[in-house]
């Protein structure tokens, strides 16, 4: 097969041209548009801690499997475990077919579980928020999971900045309601998108991850904002022939979101988000934006991935 290809001399697209040789990667397609995906892997740990036990190879496998078929340009990851856990899944990746040359590792309070980023393109910028606090009735709390904020250019002409989060579960915690501790860390990441789009209104930004609350909770709310920093929720939805039809004015589509499975309570919720600054969602592609449906999907974790596409130039 020919391949046609004009690149630039930059190491940006001498690493693209390698990176598409050796894995048969689509240029056309890697030039013109991207794809950006989230995942809450539900503990990726090679050993056990404290209650929570050490992946499977039959769930890890599944994970692979659920990350080629999305296969996303840069994927956010929640829950995953320490550095060692997060090499190991990229090697294994990479000898899939699927590499990701760059990655990022954000620790927090929680020493168990971490947020992370697998990137294509090069990270430009490394902005880890790992000691966030606040005070709630007179009592400091931490963040669990920190904040993982990446600058990415996807190519000479395309750059965004990325921001993921894995916000406080649902589960009770004698220490005090897990709704008014995970309205406060919103709140803490609230400031620091409000921050960046007063700086850069035109920024493109991406904020996504396991919110853990659905989308008229005050913690979900707090961060998708209002007016002119307000974000808009990308809302992906199962590939499987709905064609999106409203059915009442006042509320979204009866289309299938769900992205996580509560055993507990035997219920299926919208948990994770793809949130979009107004720059960014100029280039968005919604037709390209979903929640993967794969068979047997609870081998690999309690939730699902989701994806958005872009256009890699500004609009």
């Amino acid at each position: 097969m020919k391949v046609r290809l004009r690149v630039r001399c930059s190491s940006v697209g001498i690493l693209i041209l390698v990176c598409a040789l050796q894995f048969d990667c689509p240029l056309h397609a890697a030039a013109s548009r991207f794809h950006v995906a989230t995942y809450n892997l539900e503990n990726y740990l090679n050993e056990p801690l404290g209650t929570r036990p050490a992946k499977s190879a039959e769930a890890k496998a599944k994970i692979r499997e659920s990350l080629r078929a999305v296969n996303a340009d840069v994927v956010a990851l929640q829950e995953m475990g320490d550095t060692n856990a997060l090499l190991e899944l990229r090697a294994a990746l990479q000898a899939e077919g699927h590499f990701y040359p760059f990655w990022e590792h954000v620790t927090g309070w929680d020493t168990n579980i971490h947020v992370a980023v697998l990137s294509r393109f090069p990270i430009t910028q490394r902005m880890p928020h790992t000691n966030e606090s606040f005070l709630l009735f007179g009592r400091r709390f931490r963040v669990s999971r920190g904040f993982a904020e990446v600058g990415i250019r996807v190519s000479a002409r395309y750059e965004f900045t990325l921001i993921t989060a894995h916000l406080k579960s649902r589960r009770p915690v004698p220490e005090a309601d897990e709704a008014e501790l995970r309205e406060q860390e919103a709140l803490l990441l609230r400031e620091k998108i409000t921050a960046r789009l007063t700086a850069r209104p035109n920024l493109n930004l991406v904020v996504l991850g396991d919110f853990n609350d659905t989308q008229d909770s005050k913690s979900t709310r707090t961060l998708v904002g209002r007016g002119r920093h307000g974000l808009i929720d990308v809302r992906p939805a199962e590939r499987n022939g709905d064609d999106g039809l409203r059915t009442n004015s006042r509320f979204a589509p009866r289309q299938i979101t769900w992205t996580h499975y509560y055993g507990k309570e035997d219920s299926f919720s919208r948990l994770d988000y793809i949130l979009l600054s107004s720059g960014m969602a100029r280039e968005w592609q919604r037709e390209e934006s979903y929640v993967l449906a794969l068979p047997n999907w609870g081998v690999a974790s309690d939730h699902r991935p989701i994806v958005a596409a872009f256009w890699a130039e500004d609009r």
